[in-house]
């Protein structure tokens, strides 16, 4: 099957979710710089999480450019994958409404992590379809950013108990991880052929 048809409703949903979380950050009532105070944590919450998607929208978009077809397996694991970043919109707004608390943080962790869990399964779906010795599998090798990114979250998340600022420190780390753009897949890719003239 075409991927292209996945790319184009993935870029879709990713986009609804950046709108429906920037929804969250509700116009104040007042004039004064002051008025902004009740947004800070609001503010903060949103721009890690818009950076989260910023990322998973940069690495799948380099994976799907990697594959060459997908299956039946991999739409659903890409399903997968959307299910848990649509719910950023919702543990974004929770965490950034009550100011980082416990709960709200661990929850985020949460899915942070289900995330990154999802994202490795559709890798590994892709893998099957186009082979061991493919670019993709080349590319992606042992993960181990991504292990190590799950093995944070998982830390985390039971640390948001105790010292909620460390785990938010762990969320920050990882997302920094990630910032510079993965260069695996770029590297294994054949160079792109450069454009043909135009014609008179």
């Amino acid at each position: 099957m075409h991927k292209a048809r996945l790319e184009a409703f993935s870029d879709g949903v990713l986009a609804i979710i950046i709108t429906i979380m920037v929804l969250e950050l509700h116009i104040p009532r007042g004039q004064q710089l002051a008025a902004l105070q009740p947004l800070v944590p609001v503010f903060f919450s949103y721009l890690l999480s818009f950076v989260y998607v910023g990322i998973y929208w940069n690495n799948h978009h380099h994976m799907l450019h990697a594959a060459r077809r997908v299956s039946g397996a991999v739409l659903w694991a890409n399903l997968h994958l959307l299910f848990w970043l649509s719910l950023f919109p919702f543990v974004t707004g929770w965490m950034g409404e009550n100011n980082f608390a416990p709960m709200p943080t661990a929850l985020y962790g949460m899915v942070l992590l289900m995330a990154a869990v999802a994202y490795w399964i559709l890798a590994r779906a892709l893998i099957m379809v186009e082979g061991r010795q493919s670019v993709l599998a080349r590319a992606i090798g042992k993960d181990r950013k991504g292990v190590i990114s799950v093995l944070l979250y998982a830390l985390a998340i039971p640390l948001a108990f105790s010292t909620r600022w460390a785990a938010q420190a762990i969320f920050i780390l990882v997302a920094l991880m990630w910032l510079v753009p993965d260069r695996r897949i770029e590297r294994v890719l054949p160079p792109a052929l450069p454009d043909s003239p135009k014609a008179d």
